[in-house]
């Protein structure tokens, strides 16, 4: 067995960063060797540092890692980053000229003309690009994103209905989990027994354009956006884990539900293919009953990697309806940047 690729946490100790320490747990191919984070946890042991609020226990082989800053010269060539947006575009540069794979959760790089915004399913061709940005920009590494927590779910469902029957507008709203906002999330006061329809950050406009640099094309080291109008509402419920969107499609080639379903439930694709570490046995699972899926029950779904998708019907207005749900903390943020590095390693592109 070859040795494993020793890796790195950028904002190790925020609320993506301990996700991701803790998906590294124990991963096959990866070895979680360094933690960075800001200066006021620089120099302490990880579990001084951290407020750990996952499940399980900090990591034994993490817990008395030194926690360093977040400047290039880290014992590895590969980052994994949950920076927050106001200092991550900066900062995923610094590493990247040094020679770093940088895997961005972060929205700074997603919508750069030379950026891969990565969904493995759906368009690892677009790891194509990385050549493109290293000579623009001179780096011996890279930068290599993944989308919105909700934009996630979304083109999960979206690209095997494209591929098949061509998705021409679509209308989505969104049910946004509290873990979403990060910790400690909103005041208890402003969510219980209330509904919040605005997030801010832009997230709208994200679930509405990430989608087509993620559904386009690239060709002569550029991508072509897919020609879809999409239309976000977005919201924030007293949920803690699990973003769930209702969702209405026009499309090309008129389809059934029946038709939608069968072509939701037989998708898969390269990493399936490739049996990387972190990707789920079915990508999309078509739950049956007629109130699934509930983010208490679905949201863990192929190890929280899966997305779940119920009540597929006709729509009066456009031609399909349906729910979707994703894990908004694996699949829609740590653990699709490790399953995009297991598909980099997979491809040549690490180590």
């Amino acid at each position: 067995m070859s040795a494993k690729i020793p890796v790195g946490v950028l904002g190790a100790t925020g609320a993506v960063g301990q996700k991701f320490v803790k998906l590294l747990e124990n991963h096959p191919w990866f070895e979680l060797t360094e933690v960075a984070a800001s200066g006021r946890s620089v120099g302490k042991p990880y579990k001084e540092a951290t407020m750990w609020r996952q499940y399980s226990p900090i990591p034994a082989a993490v817990s008395e890692i030194l926690v360093k800053p977040c400047e290039p010269g880290l014992a590895c060539s590969v980052v994994f980053s949950g920076l927050d947006s106001s200092v991550a575009g900066e900062i995923e540069e610094d590493f990247a000229r040094a020679g770093c794979m940088v895997l961005s959760n972060s929205k700074n790089h997603r919508m750069d003309d030379d950026a891969p915004l990565l969904v493995p399913e759906i368009n690892p061709d677009h790891l194509g690009i990385i050549e493109t940005q290293r000579k623009r920009r001179g780096w011996k590494g890279a930068i290599v994103t993944n989308p919105n927590c909700s934009t996630i779910g979304l083109v999960m469902a979206l690209a095997p209905i494209h591929q098949a029957f061509g998705v021409t507008r679509v209308i989505v709203t969104t049910m946004q989990a509290l873990s979403g906002a990060g910790y400690p999330g909103p005041p208890a006061i402003d969510m219980l027994g209330n509904v919040i329809p605005f997030i801010g950050g832009d997230e709208e406009e994200k679930v509405e354009t990430e989608p087509l640099k993620i559904m386009g094309k690239l060709g002569d080291g550029r991508f072509e956006p897919a020609n879809i109008k999409i239309s976000a509402h977005t919201n924030r419920v007293f949920v803690e884990d699990g973003h769930m969107e209702c969702v209405s499609l026009e499309l090309e080639k008129k389809a059934s539900p029946e038709e939608v379903a069968r072509v939701l439930s037989s998708f898969s694709s390269l990493p399936q293919e490739l049996k990387l570490p972190s990707a789920p046995h079915r990508p999309v699972i078509v739950a049956a009953e007629r109130d699934r899926p509930q983010p208490r029950f679905d949201c863990d779904a192929g190890n929280g990697m899966s997305a779940v998708v119920g009540r597929i019907r006709s729509c009066p207005v456009f031609d399909i309806r349906f729910v979707v749900l994703s894990h908004n903390t694996v699949r829609g943020a740590a653990g699709a940047s490790i399953l995009n590095a297991e598909l980099m390693k997979a491809q040549g592109y690490l180590g």
